[in-house]
C-alpha cells in the first residue's frame, strides 16, 4: 500500500530539513531567523511541490542564501549559494588585502589555497643507458691517462664547493677508516680460519670464510664510525661542525625566502595538520615567521581523506592567521610519488624561494631550528643541503619506546660519526632538512633508471640520489648532528617497521645501480654500498648460518677425508676448537655492545633525564637483549625482501601508521608463522645432529620460535605505559617534552571528527569548502556535462555507499556536479536512505544559540 503525505506533513517535513540545513550555518538567532523566514516556510505558509515531487523548501532556502541570484542560474541554487554559505561560516578572511572567498568575473566562486605559480623549469636527464660499460670504459682512459669520455651533465657543474676546505681532512679520514676496517677484518678472519676444522682448505668452509669476511668487515665500519663519533663527541664537536658557521640570532636577509613543504600521501589528517600548526607556531614565537610559508603537497587518493585534509587546511588557517602563509595542493594525478610531488612544487613556486625545508608527515620542528636552517645556509654559500638528526618521539608502544630510546642513546654516536667520516659529503634522508632550490632544481631531477626489471623505472628511494646529484655538482651536503629542535615518529610495532623495509630495501637495490655512474664522489659511492649492505647482510649472514649447519651436518654425517689434494704426503687431520670460536664469538659481540656502552658513558653526567644512572643502564641491557631477539626476525625478513625485490613482487607504496597501532595475534601468526616453524625444524635438526652444537644456534632458533608472541607483547601500548611508570627507556623528550611536541599532542586531542566525501555532498559548511576549492573549470563541454550529470543521479539513488573512489574523487573536483548532487540530497525523494542518515545525524554549529518561541519571555 502506498502512502501519501499531506500537504501539512510536507511542510512540516521541509520546514524540518530547512531548519536543520540553517543549524549547520554558523548564524546568528536573528539570521537564522530571517533566513528561515525568506523560505516562506518559517510562518506556517503551505509550499507545493513540484511536479517531480522534489521538496522545494531547501532549494528555497539556497535561493535565499544567493540573494536570488541562483536561482536562473544553470549551476542551479546550491551553487550560487556557495558564497554565502562561505562568508557565514567563515567570515570574509584577506589574503594581502583581498578576500580570500573570490567571485570571479565569470560568476564562479573560488578560495584559493595556493599562490599564484611563478613557473619553472625541473627536467630529468636520462641516465645512460649502460652504466657499467660506461664506467669500465672511463677506468681504462684513466689508467692510459685520457680523460673521462664527458657527458652533457660535466657542463652542469656550478656549485662553488667543489673542493671545500675540510675536503683534505675528510680524505685522510676516510683512508684511516678504510685501513682501521681492513686490519681488523684480517685479522678477524684469520682467526676464523683457525677455528673452522680444515682451517680453510674445505669447500664449505671456504666459502664459509669468504662470508664471514664480508660480514664482519660490515661490523667493523660500524663500530669504528660509532667510536669516532665517541670521540668527537666526548672531546665536544668536530672543528668542522657546519652549525658552527652562523652566529646565533644574525638577521635573515629578505630575499632568504624559505618554504616549508609536508608532501603526503593518505596521512592521518589531524596528527599531520597539528605537526604543520605546532611547527608554525614556534615559529611564530622566533619573529621569523615573515621569511617562510608553508605548503601541504598532497598525494591522497582516498576521497574522505581528501576532503578531511582541505577542511583542516582552512581550520588551521583560521586558527593561527595563516591565510597567505600556509597553503595546501592537491594533485589530481600521482605521478612520481613523493618525488613528483616536490618536483611539481619546484615548478609551480621553487623560483619564488631560495630554500626549501621537506617535513616528513609524522614531522615537528621547533622556529628555533628552521631559522638556524636557513642562518646556516647563508653563511654556507656552498651548501647545498643541510640535514638535521630527527629524535624520535611520540610513541607509546613498548616496541616504539624500545626504538626511541635506542636512537636517543646511540643514535648521537653514529650521525657523529657518520659526520667525521663524511663531512661535506653527508647522507640525506628525505626530511627534516634544508635544500638550495637552485641548484636542486637544476641537478636533482630524477630520471628512470633504464632497462627492464624489478630494479629498473622509477627510482624509490630518492634522497642518496639527490645528495649525490647535488654534491655531484659541486655543492655540500652536510649534516648538522648537534642542531636542537628536530623531531619524528617511529612505526609502533615490528610489523610495521618491516613493511617500511621493504620499500627501501628495493629502493637501496635500485640505487646500487647508479654506484658505477660517473661523476658521483667516493663517499658517495659508499653511501649505495652502505644502502645496499643494510639489507643485503641480512642474506649473507642467513647463508653464513646455513653453511654453519652443511659443514656441521657433514662433520656428523661424512667420514672425514683425510688426503683431499694429490700427491698429498700429510693427513688433514680436523679438529674443533670450542675455545677459539667463543673466543671469536665474544669478540664480535663486543663490537656489536661497544658503541651501546659509550652512548650511556656519554650520558651518565646527564642521566637523571633517562630515568637516572641505574634506569639508563638496566634500560640499556634489556634494549641489547629485545635487539639480539628481534634480529634473527629481521634477517628472515630482509632475505624475504632481497630476494622479493630480485624476483620482481610488486611493492605497494602506503603511508605508514601514525599512531600506536597493535600487532593482533591473526596478524602475527600469518607473518611469523613460519619464522616459528624454521625455528623449530632447524633446531630440531641441529640437536640431532649433535646436541652439543644448539647452544650455540639457540640464540637464533630460539628467537626464531618466540617471534609470534614477541611481536605481539612488543606491540603493546599497555607495556609501554608500564616501562614508562617503572622509569625505563625514558628519553628527555618525555620527562620535559618540548613545547613543539606538547602542541602537537594538545592539537590532536583538541580535533574533532573530520569530515569525509559525505560530508562534502550534504553539510551545507564542508560542501561549499570543496566546490570553491576544487579546480575544475564550471564550463565543461556537452558530453563532459552529460557524463557529470549521469552520474550525479546514480550517486543521488544509489548512495554513497556504492560508490567508488573514482566516481568520488570525480565529483569533489567538479562544483557544478557536486553542488547539483548537495541540491538534490535536500530536496529530492530519491535520494540514497545513506544521505538522509547523515542529513539527520548533522549537528548544530558550535556558536548557534537556539531561537525561542516568539513571545517567550527571557529566562
Amino acid at each position: 500500500m502506498e502512502l501519501h503525505l499531506t500537504p501539512r506533513l510536507k511542510q512540516r517535513s521541509a520546514a524540518a530539513a530547512c531548519e536543520r540545513y540553517v543549524d549547520r550555518l554558523p548564524v546568528s538567532p536573528e539570521q537564522r531567523r530571517d533566513l528561515l523566514a525568506d523560505t516562506a516556510l518559517h510562518e506556517g505558509i503551505v509550499i507545493k511541490g513540484d511536479a517531480t515531487g522534489d521538496d522545494p523548501g531547501v532549494r528555497s532556502l539556497q535561493k535565499a542564501l544567493s540573494n536570488g541570484d541562483g536561482a536562473a542560474s544553470p549551476a542551479g541554487a546550491a551553487y550560487g549559494s556557495i558564497e554565502r554559505r562561505l562568508q557565514l561560516a567563515y567570515g570574509e578572511p584577506k589574503v594581502g588585502g583581498e578576500p580570500l572567498i573570490e567571485r570571479r568575473a565569470d560568476g564562479t566562486v573560488h578560495v584559493a589555497t595556493g599562490p599564484e605559480p611563478k613557473r619553472a623549469s625541473m627536467v630529468p636527464r636520462p641516465w645512460p643507458p649502460h652504466l657499467v660499460a660506461a664506467f669500465v670504459r672511463n677506468g681504462v682512459r684513466k689508467l692510459f691517462g685520457k680523460p673521462p669520455v664527458p657527458e652533457t651533465w660535466d657542463t652542469l657543474h656550478d656549485g662553488p664547493d667543489a673542493e671545500g676546505k675540510w675536503h683534505p681532512a675528510g680524505a685522510h679520514r676516510r683512508w684511516v677508516l678504510l685501513l682501521l676496517v681492513i686490519v681488523q677484518t684480517m685479522m678477524a678472519t684469520y682467526f676464523m680460519s683457525t677455528v673452522l676444522p680444515y682451517k680453510g682448505n674445505d669447500t664449505l668452509e671456504m666459502i664459509t670464510l669468504g662470508l664471514f669476511t664480508v660480514l664482519f668487515s660490515w661490523v667493523s665500519a660500524g663500530f669504528w664510525t660509532a667510536m669516532m663519533g665517541f670521540l668527537v663527541l666526548a672531546k665536544g664537536g668536530d672543528r668542522h661542525l657546519i652549525s658552527r658557521s652562523a652566529s646565533g640570532n644574525a638577521p635573515i636577509a629578505r630575499e632568504a625566502r624559505t618554504a616549508v613543504i609536508m608532501p603526503i600521501c593518505n596521512e592521518d589528517v589531524t596528527r599531520v595538520f597539528a605537526g604543520l600548526r605546532a611547527t608554525y607556531e614556534s615559529l611564530e614565537r622566533t619573529g621569523e615567521l615573515a621569511h617562510f610559508d608553508f605548503f601541504v603537497l598532497s598525494d591522497s587518493g582516498n576521497p574522505d581523506l581528501r576532503t578531511a585534509e582541505t577542511d583542516a587546511w582552512m581550520e588551521t588557517c583560521r586558527a593561527v592567521n595563516g591565510f597567505g602563509r600556509i597553503f595546501y595542493r592537491w594533485r589530481r594525478h600521482r605521478v612520481k610519488r613523493k618525488t613528483g610531488n616536490v618536483a611539481d612544487f619546484c615548478r609551480r613556486w621553487g623560483s619564488k624561494y631560495r630554500y626549501m625545508v621537506v617535513l616528513d608527515a609524522d614531522s615537528v620542528m621547533s622556529g628555533d631550528c628552521l631559522a638556524t636552517l636557513v642562518r646556516l645556509m647563508e653563511a654556507n654559500p656552498g651548501a647545498g643541503i643541510i640535514q638535521t638528526a630527527p629524535l624520535a618521539t611520540g610513541r607509546e608502544t613498548m616496541y616504539a619506546r624500545v626504538q626511541q630510546f635506542a636512537t636517543r642513546v646511540y643514535g648521537p654516536l653514529f650521525t657523529a660519526g657518520l659526520h667525521y667520516w663524511q663531512l661535506g659529503e653527508s647522507h640525506y634522508w628525505g626530511h627534516n632538512a634544508i635544500i638550495r632550490i637552485k641548484p636542486f632544481m637544476e641537478h636533482c631531477a630524477l630520471a628512470p633508471l633504464p632497462g627492464k626489471g624489478p630494479l629498473a623505472g622509477e627510482i624509490l628511494s630518492h634522497d642518496f640520489v639527490e645528495a649525490a646529484l647535488m654534491r655531484r655538482a659541486g655543492w655540500g651536503v652536510w649534516i648538522a648532528y648537534d642542531l636542537p629542535g628536530s623531531f619524528e615518529e617511529l612505526p609502533p610495532n615490528l610489523l610495521d617497521e618491516v613493511k617500511r623495509d621493504r620499500r627501501w630495501c628495493q629502493g637501496n637495490l635500485m640505487n646500487f645501480r647508479l654506484w658505477m655512474k660517473q661523476g658521483f664522489h667516493a663517499v658517495h659511492r659508499a653511501v649505495f654500498l652502505t644502502g645496499v649492505m643494510a639489507y643485503l647482510s641480512a642474506p649473507l649472514w642467513f647463508l653464513f648460518l646455513l653453511l654453519s649447519t652443511a659443514m656441521l651436518a657433514k662433520h656428523a654425517l661424512v667420514p672425514p677425508e683425510y688426503f683431499s689434494q694429490p700427491y698429498q704426503f700429510y693427513p688433514n687431520w680436523p679438529e674443533w676448537h670450542p675455545e677459539k670460536a667463543l673466543a671469536l664469538f665474544s669478540a664480535t659481540a663486543t663490537l656489536l655492545f661497544l658503541p651501546k656502552l659509550f652512548g650511556v658513558v656519554l650520558l651518565m653526567k646527564q642521566a637523571r633525564r633517562y630515568g637516572g644512572a641505574l634506569r639508563l643502564m638496566l634500560s640499556m641491557l634489556i634494549e641489547v637483549v629485545i635487539s639480539a631477539l628481534l634480529a634473527p626476525v629481521r634477517m628472515l625478513f630482509h632475505t624475504q625482501f632481497v630476494l622479493a625485490a630480485y624476483i620482481g613482487w610488486g611493492i605497494s607504496w602506503k603511508s605508514p601508521p601514525r599512531e600506536d597501532a597493535e600487532t593482533s595475534w591473526g596478524e602475527a601468526v600469518r607473518r611469523h608463522g613460519w619464522h616459528t616453524v624454521l625455528g623449530l625444524g632447524w633446531g630440531a635438526l641441529v640437536y640431532w645432529l649433535d646436541p652439543g652444537f644448539v647452544w650455540w644456534l639457540l640464540p637464533i632458533v630460539g628467537a626464531l620460535a618466540l617471534s609470534i608472541p614477541l611481536s605481539v607483547w612488543l606491540s603493546r601500548v599497555s607495556l609501554g605505559r608500564a616501562t614508562r611508570r617503572a622509569g625505563l627507556f625514558v628519553i628527555p623528550e618525555e620527562i620535559e617534552p618540548p613545547r613543539e611536541i606538547v602542541d602537537t599532542q594538545r592539537h590532536v586531542a583538541e580535533a574533532g571528527d573530520t569530515p569525509g566525501f559525505v560530508d562534502a555532498v550534504v553539510d551545507p559548511v564542508t560542501n561549499a569548502l570543496m566546490c570553491a576549492t576544487a579546480t575544475t573549470r564550471v564550463v565543461q563541454p556537452a558530453s563532459t556535462q552529460r557524463q557529470h550529470a549521469v552520474l550525479v543521479q546514480q550517486a543521488l539513488t544509489n548512495g554513497p555507499g556504492n560508490l567508488s573512489a573514482k566516481q568520488k574523487l570525480l565529483l569533489l573536483n567538479d562544483p557544478l556536479a557536486l553542488s547539483r548532487l548537495h541540491e538534490a540530497v535536500w530536496s529530492s525523494p530519491l535520494a540514497d536512505d545513506g544521505w538522509k542518515a547523515t542529513r539527520a545525524l548533522l549537528r548544530r554549529a558550535a556558536n548557534v544559540v537556539p531561537l525561542r518561541p516568539r513571545g517567550s519571555a527571557a529566562a
